[in-house]
């Protein structure tokens, strides 16, 4: 669903970005077998600030192209607040932005986090909502960890709203997590639920879903127990179109998805959805004409590229409802 903005329409951003990686440099190691805390080749520090300016240069790219800054980021593939805390003093942020952070209970470190424009966006109140997962074979005291979904309630032109960012668990070994994908989407789907139907507050999911938007999981979180359609997934659109934020090997994915209350598509509610996008700039694009069309990633396997991220961010387009 897309609609004509007028030139005199004042829009406002919303992105998602997996940015791939953003870890703190390893401090030296004291032999050379020894594991690093990223888990990553040689990362160091000149390797991390350049990954910090291509993760910067992202979003001047995005500002110059959509004359206007996300007054909220979904991130994930970070570890630590430390990298955001750098990355928000960079331009085009220019400490204008503030975190919300926690750090998760994942075995490799990797969080999401909320970026949000202190002009426009307070923060009335944050949580993690983590999720422990028996281990099957194994004694009772041990668990499976995973990344947390972070919730947020926000406040907009004195209207509040609850944001979701999340970084489901990976598709790996015959997709040996999508049982807790299906936990996890489960467990939000009742809380939405609840407060949908409890508050008159609008509702974003934005996150890396590990799933295209016409999977069966997909299609089921949009529905409540009774059925009834409660939300809203504009990525569905944009993946029958063919736009994909990542690739494995010759298959173009949209993980990557912003999923919306249907307050947003009222024509009373203050911010009125217009457009949604994957922000697929050629200069984040491979420079690989075999590989032409994908992101330009940091690595490839354990070999280093100096790339931006193996995503590309998406955007979900609001306009101010006049």
């Amino acid at each position: 669903m897309i609609f004509r903005m007028d030139s005199k329409d004042e829009k406002e951003l919303i992105a998602f970005y997996n940015v791939e990686n953003l870890f703190r440099p390893d401090l030296p190691r004291i032999h050379k077998l020894d594991p690093t805390a990223s888990g990553l080749q040689n990362w160091d520090e000149r390797k991390y600030r350049n990954k910090l300016s291509k993760i910067a240069q992202v979003f001047q790219l995005i500002s110059e192209s959509e004359h206007s800054l996300p007054m909220l980021i979904g991130i994930s593939e970070v570890q630590g607040k430390k990298p955001l805390e750098e990355l928000v003093k960079l331009d085009p942020f220019n400490s204008s932005y503030g975190i919300v952070h926690y750090e998760s209970m994942d075995e490799r470190g990797v969080d999401v986090a909320l970026l949000y424009d202190k002009s426009k966006i307070e923060i009335i109140y944050s949580e993690p909502i983590s999720y422990l997962f028996a281990v099957e074979n194994k004694e009772s005291e041990y668990y499976d960890t995973t990344r947390d979904v972070l919730f947020c309630k926000v406040k907009y032109l004195n209207v509040l709203m609850n944001v979701f960012v999340l970084h489901l668990p990976s598709k790996r070994e015959k997709d040996i997590n999508k049982p807790k994908r299906e936990y996890i989407l489960k467990d939000l789907n009742e809380k939405i639920s609840k407060l949908i139907s409890g508050t008159e507050e609008a509702v974003i999911i934005c996150g890396d879903f590990n799933e295209n938007p016409d999977e069966e999981m997909i299609n089921n979180f949009i529905y409540d127990k009774d059925f009834n359609k409660i939300l809203v997934n504009p990525s569905a659109e944009l993946f029958k179109n063919e736009k994909f934020s990542t690739f494995h090997y010759k298959n173009g994915l949209l993980f990557d998805q912003m999923i919306l209350s249907a307050d947003f598509f009222n024509s009373n509610y203050p911010l009125l959805f217009k457009d949604a996008k994957v922000f697929n700039h050629d200069k984040l694009s491979n420079w690989d004409k075999k590989l032409a069309g994908r992101p330009f990633r940091t690595f490839a396997g354990s070999r280093y590229l100096g790339g931006y991220s193996d995503h590309f961010p998406v955007l979900t387009v609001l306009v101010k409802n006049q």
